[in-house]
């Protein structure tokens, strides 16, 4: 059975495609990007920014660095909330909180944004450890993340992590698991790709947010 459950939360918890395109629009404006479509932008979501913006972009990371900014300076008053829980996760957090799971999230986000989103859309009640990136890129990376919640959740054995499952729509997610050693489920309803989650090596790969909830409950 998995006792420790951390959550993704960009396109795993929440729908945050809106706030997300919005600020990346923002960014490109300011970058002189104008070749771009939505696949591309979808990209986007979920990865650290840092890494997107050098990945996809080609970007130096000091021009990486300029687009996170003219990013964050949209988001950080009107793109964290142009978001919203998928339907049913209050329910699952709320049962596997009941059956005495120990739930905790491991996002990309910086905690900075993370702990508003949660707030606003009730999920935090349900969130025992929350750990998110941090804003001068000491800490973004998933594996960094993931390694910070383990800390938290006093983690430290081989034996103990066989309880932990990472849960995420991305392929980072996957592999930042495999990276800490982790098994990890993959979330259908997020922004992967088509066989993104299958090629990272996802040892699970769910398509509904109710199945989650009765897998999640019974493993």
């Amino acid at each position: 059975m998995y006792q420790y459950l951390l959550f993704d939360l960009d396109g795993t918890l929440t729908d945050s495609e809106e706030g997300i395109r919005n600020c990346i629009l923002h960014a490109f404006d300011y970058c002189g990007i104008s070749d771009y479509d939505d696949n591309f932008i979808n990209q986007f979501i979920g990865p650290p920014l840092m890494v997107s913006f050098q990945q996809l972009c080609g970007f130096s990371e000091e021009k990486a660095k300029e687009a996170v900014a003219k990013y964050r300076e949209r988001y950080a008053t009107i793109g964290l909330f142009e978001n919203r829980a998928y339907d049913g996760i209050v329910a699952m957090l709320k049962e596997l909180k009941a059956a005495g799971k120990t739930i905790a999230l491991a996002t990309s986000k910086p905690e900075v944004y993370m702990f508003p989103i949660i707030e606003r859309f009730e999920l935090s009640p349900y969130v025992d450890v929350p750990v998110g990136a941090t804003l001068d890129e000491s800490r973004s990376k998933k594996p960094d993340v993931i390694r910070e919640a383990l800390r938290r959740l006093h983690i430290t054995t081989e034996e103990q992590k066989k309880q932990v499952l990472m849960i995420g729509d991305r392929n980072h997610d996957i592999l930042g698991a495999k990276e800490c050693g982790l098994d990890s489920l993959g979330c259908g309803w997020g922004y992967a790709k088509e066989g993104e989650l299958q090629t990272a090596g996802a040892t699970y790969i769910i398509d509904t947010v109710a199945e989650a909830s009765q897998f999640l409950l019974t493993h």
